[in-house]
């Protein structure tokens, strides 16, 4: 039977979907969690409430959002407070999502085992909600052959693994539908990123100077990397919000952090480090699109890094037992599998030496990395593309329910 567009859309308005979070590193589990609710109820049209632990952290992220508020509304989305026990009486829906692996609070499960006996009582019910839980991004190989298990609950219900992923076989990557192209006309106008960087209350910016955003970890790499740029030939930019990134380059400030304040400028012979105001998620992916090459961190920061078709080094969550290094090797060898052979040693040795704090080899793998050079530039355009896979994470996951 063909379903029309109109049919699933109305489908899919009737449907109550809540997703929970708990706010691990401070941005990324809520970066990720927020773009999927917004994608859900933009392009899905479901109803969708949010349940986040720390919202003064998501407030970084969501300029709008009120922390003192046990339940609000932005974008479409409800917003609920997540503390033990709920403040908010808790109906569970069509579908329930549990960010990587967050625990559950126990009136939840046991409205999911309500729903589940009301279902098997009374086969006039709509079917049971559906249990998921989100996992981490990986490029791993073994994550094709664990997405879309099932695992039985003390309870008897069944709770799906969803893991997001690079192939067909796995859950996909979020990516709104109209991203790349609004990302094209972006980029194709330089006015637009002048006008980025104004507002941001940046200033001195050339056309022909390197701009480097800078989201990362602490890492003496970052600091070698700093003096490096001071001392190159041509200016180089590097924009920093206050963070841990800032934490490694105390010994180069002119003030403590706490000193510090959105606009500032700090020049270091040909580095100008300048300070940024936190920014929501379209406008950090805008900041993306207009930097030369971008130093990320996590999971969010991540994918929309490669999203924008720039150059870039992940510096990824450490891991006990180094495991956070086997995961950039799987990515990496994924990423680097169409460059050129001198050009893929250059970008991973980068990547390696930036994540092991290598400060010597991470400075001599940059200076191998021609920026302009032009199958890195093509490469990173092409990526996205490759990486998409045709089908983004929203729309595989919503057939995955459909299917469950």
């Amino acid at each position: 039977m063909t379903v029309s567009i109109e049919n699933m859309t109305s489908q899919n308005s009737e449907q109550n979907w809540d997703i929970f979070c708990a706010v691990v590193d401070n941005y990324g589990d809520i970066g990720v969690t927020w773009r999927l609710a917004k994608q859900l109820s933009a392009e899905q049209k479901i109803n969708v409430t949010l349940w986040v632990d720390d919202l003064n952290s998501f407030q970084h992220i969501l300029p709008h959002l009120d922390p003192n508020q046990v339940t609000q509304s932005h974008c479409g989305i409800k917003i609920n407070q997540w503390s033990e026990p709920l403040k908010i009486d808790y109906k569970v829906g069509d579908v329930l999502i549990e960010a990587f692996a967050c625990e559950l609070p126990a009136q939840v499960k046991q409205q999911l085992v309500t729903a589940k006996q009301a279902y098997f009582d009374n086969s006039k019910n709509k079917k049971p909600p559906v249990w998921l839980n989100l996992e981490y991004l990986s490029a791993e190989s073994w994550v094709e052959g664990c997405h879309g298990l099932p695992s039985m609950q003390a309870s008897g219900i069944k709770k799906y693994f969803y893991f997001p992923g690079f192939s067909d076989k796995t859950g996909g990557l979020i990516c709104e539908k109209t991203l790349f192209t609004d990302r094209e006309h972006w980029q194709l106008d330089t006015q637009n990123r002048q006008n980025l960087f104004k507002s941001l209350g940046l200033t001195g910016i050339d056309e022909t100077d390197t701009v480097i955003s800078v989201f990362s970890y602490e890492s003496s790499a970052l600091l070698a990397l700093c003096q490096h740029w001071q001392a190159n030939d041509t200016k180089t930019h590097a924009l920093i919000p206050k963070g841990r990134s800032l934490n490694s380059l105390q010994s180069i400030l002119p003030c403590s952090i706490d000193e510090l304040t959105p606009g500032m400028q700090i020049a270091f012979g040909n580095l100008v480090i300048h300070i940024l105001p936190m920014t929501d998620q379209e406008g950090y992916d805008k900041l993306l699109w207009s930097c030369d090459f971008n130093i990320v961190r996590g999971e969010d920061s991540f994918l929309r890094a490669q999203w924008a078709a720039k150059p870039f080094i992940w510096h990824i969550y450490e891991q006990e037992e180094d495991y956070h290094l086997i995961k950039l090797d799987a990515f990496m060898q994924l990423y680097c599998n169409n460059l050129p052979s001198e050009l893929a040693m250059s970008w991973k040795g980068l990547n390696l030496a930036f994540n092991q704090e290598q400060a010597a080899l991470t400075c001599e793998y940059w200076q191998q990395l021609n920026l302009a050079d032009l199958p890195l530039q093509q490469h990173a355009k092409q990526w996205p593309i490759d990486a998409i896979n045709d089908v983004d994470l929203v729309s595989r996951l919503v057939q995955f329910v459909k299917n469950s």
